[in-house]
């Protein structure tokens, strides 16, 4: 039996007010009913007018600061314009409101000190409530007010209300929270943002054969290849067999397109002339937006596509227009497949590219991201003290999410909720921790860096029920798995259609393109790494970007390199599934042996009752199965899964296993650590070279029972053949099965310690080993 994991390792399970109630298990009908509410006060500046002239030039360059204590919040301000018009919205956390008026002061920009023109105040206690789904509060005209409290010129129009982060100026408010941070860019890398990965595409080229080509050397037979490129992929079909100008290759090369198509489709002939040296014959280029799209097996129409050749005239790159070369191919964009952008263990889609193909939502997810407790401290501020600014990303689907960060806080809080359509519930969510690096605009700052990530498998999950729970957030280094704090989640799965959920479980994990025309295993993985780039790239380049380095630590792009950790954990894995194999088969033995009489005299009444009656086997089999799964649901688990630092053999990893999985690839190590390494791997290889070679051998003997490779052993056992026939055929098989059974159960006084005839027998047949050197 596992031992339980450590408590700072666990998974806790909470009762927040979620929706500002407590939640116990049943569905909520509020909005945001996954998350804790938390009130703000919401300040919108529209427009003023009739602004008096502050300056000698008689102009005005008025801004607008709305102050609440400590927390100042200030608009853009507008150059010789009496009429201003801003429109924009200030949100004050009421957790940190140590004041009681609301000061909103109309101030005149200037080089030296800026001019007060007017103020307004607002009491607290006197502002109004609003929840939606309740109308905008209409924005009100106010006359400014000087110092003295008098009337002062000019009017300011305004809305200010109490409201919660379901407020539609949420999203877009200027936070308090975030007042250390300056910059237009700093303040559009905190706000909470939702993302779309870009339509990916495979794109299929079916190189058939060439025609006419014109090599500059006419006297040799040309070597001839097509290199294909697509942005930053590059492909190339093999050398032709037919070595003439009509060479042929029928070969598929696979690439990754996303929408919008930015780039076309190169493609050139080339002559290989020399080792090192290869000579291009033409080229065509093809936009994709003219390809034809694919939506099942059926083949789509070839063309021949004209080759151009470019030729250096007074060393300019000029195009030979006379030139009647030729390409035939087929070209189609796969609107079947589904491209893999992620991990398939981890995958949160699984649908076609084409959406003619897409079958209807069976459910709907929902994600409470709540906040974060004793988060590790992520880089150093000034004056010597560290800080974290959190948020977080999660990923389902197509659709990416990102959570406003909380500027220098170890217990974030974030309470905002996010909706997915859910197609099959075979599926992960991904959550992941980062800390902003960028808060003060440009890209001169680091790279942001990751706290953890938690990963939840919709199919564990009951329908219509709301999990709460802590997770810890737990990061590999290279001194070891460390806790860097704990994410509090509440995440509820709703099911539109039970039967058409549990139709889902019949059908294919992949659209069927995938099973019709199968792409290789190299195939598959080069793909995906070309899908991760491409998804990473675009989304690096949306306003605010969502980092590389955050898309690919979501995407799990570095899960394939080789980590002698992972193949630890993945040997006792399979350990643990043959576990119960191992105990049934020493359980078997225990009953062979009689060390329980009692048990063994049963297991021979139930042996005769199965082989008097074989129609009765299947049934209790499947009557034993349902017995068992009734059995282990009183224990069945509860909470969904989360990171086993145990399973992962993170907790127990040398230090030295840990520097070769972080190590860069080609190695970065010195030459002794490299060679101390290669030497292991040897040593292990040599381990596994023997199990295989084993069992070559044992199927080899198998293979060589009828090859009269060894005459006697062949001739006993082709004399034993005839003899089991004949036996059999006067034999009913009831009694065969009950000889065989009763002497595989006799009492151990019947038994002998030394191996068995056949045993013996299959042991001594010959193998293929004496062939090898």
């Amino acid at each position: 039996m596992q031992r339980p994991l450590p408590e700072d390792f666990s998974l806790k399970e909470t009762k927040p007010h979620l929706g500002g109630g407590k939640v116990s298990g049943d569905k909520l009908t509020s909005t945001y009913d996954l998350v804790e509410q938390m009130q703000y006060l919401y300040v919108r500046v529209v427009r003023a007018k009739d602004l008096p002239s502050k300056d000698v030039t008689g102009s005005c360059d008025p801004y607008v600061e709305v102050r609440l204590g400590n927390y100042k919040g200030i608009t853009r301000h507008f150059e010789k314009k009496s009429n201003p018009e801003w429109n924009q919205v200030f949100a004050f956390s009421k957790d940190r409101i140590q004041a009681s008026i609301l000061e909103v002061t109309v101030k005149d920009k200037d080089f030296v000190k800026d001019d007060f023109i007017g103020r307004i105040l607002f009491d607290l206690n006197e502002v109004p409530k609003r929840v939606p789904p309740d109308s905008p509060l209409a924005p009100q005209w106010y006359r400014l007010e000087d110092r003295k409290n008098e009337k002062a010129r000019g009017e300011l129009m305004l809305a200010v209300w109490w409201g919660t982060q379901a407020d539609e100026a949420f999203p877009e408010a200027w936070h308090s929270d975030a007042a250390a941070v300056g910059g237009a860019d700093g303040l559009a890398s905190i706000r909470s943002k939702v993302y779309l990965s870009p339509k990916l595409w495979y794109l299929r080229v079916n190189v058939i054969e060439a025609q006419d080509l014109i090599p500059s050397d006419r006297g040799r037979f040309p070597e001839v290849f097509v290199k294909a490129i697509l942005g930053n992929q590059a492909l190339r079909t093999r050398v032709s067999m037919s070595k003439s100008i009509n060479p042929m290759w029928n070969e598929d090369l696979m690439f990754v397109a996303a929408e919008p198509f930015e780039e076309p489709l190169i493609l050139s002939v080339e002559d290989r002339v020399a080792p090192n040296k290869d000579e291009v014959l033409g080229r065509c280029t093809i936009p994709l937006q003219y390809v034809d799209r694919r939506l099942d097996h059926k083949p789509v129409n070839t063309r021949w596509y004209n080759l151009e050749k470019h030729v250096m005239i007074e060393g300019e790159k000029k195009k030979e227009v006379k030139f009647a070369s030729k390409i035939h191919m087929r070209i189609c964009l796969e609107g079947g497949y589904h491209v893999l952008d992620e991990s398939t263990h981890y995958s949160s889609d699984l649908r076609p590219t084409a959406k003619q193909l897409w079958k209807s939502s069976i459910g709907v997810l929902e994600l409470g991201i709540l906040s974060a407790h004793g988060l590790a401290p992520m880089k150093p501020r000034e004056g010597g003290r560290a800080s974290t600014d959190a948020y977080c990303v999660a990923k389902y689907g197509q659709k990416w999410v990102r959570t406003r960060t909380i500027v220098d806080s170890f217990t974030p809080k974030w309470n905002e909720q996010y909706t997915w359509e859910v197609f099959d519930p075979c599926t992960v969510v991904t959550i992941g921790v980062f800390d902003n690096c960028h808060l003060q605009g440009g890209d001169k700052a680091g790279r942001d860096l990751r706290i953890g990530k938690v990963r939840i498998r919709l199919s564990t999950l009951e329908t219509d029920r709301v999990y709460t729970h802590t997770y810890p957030l737990l990061v590999l280094h290279p001194s070891g798995v460390k806790k860097m704090g704990e994410i509090h989640l509440a995440v509820r799965f709703t099911c539109s259609s039970l039967m058409n959920m549990m139709h889902m479980y019949s059908q294919p994990l992949l659209p069927k393109m995938h099973y019709i025309h199968p792409l290789t295993v190299p195939q598959l993985d080069s793909l995906r790494f070309q899908a991760t780039q491409i998804v990473s790239i675009r989304l690096n380049r949306a306003e605010p970007p969502l980092r590389k380095e955050v898309v690919e630590y979501m995407l799990d792009v570095g899960s394939h390199m080789w980590s002698m950790r992972r193949s630890k954990a993945n040997f006792f894995r399979i350990m643990g599934v043959l576990s119960g194999i191992i105990a049934v088969g020493k359980w078997f033995d225990q009953i062979c042996h009689w060390k329980n009489p009692i048990t063994t005299v049963l297991i021979h009444i139930l042996f005769v009752i199965l082989v008097m009656y074989p129609e009765l086997i299947l049934p209790t089999i499947f009557l034993y199965l349902f017995l068992i799964g009734v059995w282990y649901y009183r224990w069945r688990i509860r909470h969904p899964p989360h990171m086993d630092t145990r399973l992962s053999c993170a907790d127990s990893a040398p230090a030295d296993e840990l520097d070769e999985e972080f190590d860069t690839f080609p190695t970065s190590r010195p030459a002794d650590i490299v060679r101390m390494r290669y030497d292991r791997l040897r040593s292990i290889a040599g381990r596994i070279q023997i199990v295989v070679g084993d069992m070559a051998t044992q199927g080899e003997r198998l293979q060589l029972l009828l090859s009269w490779r060894d005459p006697r052993a062949t001739a006993l056992f082709v004399i034993f053949c005839l003899v089991a026939a004949i036996v059999l055929y006067v034999t009913p098989f009831q009694v065969v099965a009950l000889l065989a059974g009763f002497y595989m159960l006799r009492h151990p006084r019947f038994r002998h310690k030394l191996p068995s005839v056949p045993l013996n027998f299959f042991r001594r047949l010959p193998a293929k080993t004496d062939c090898m050197l």
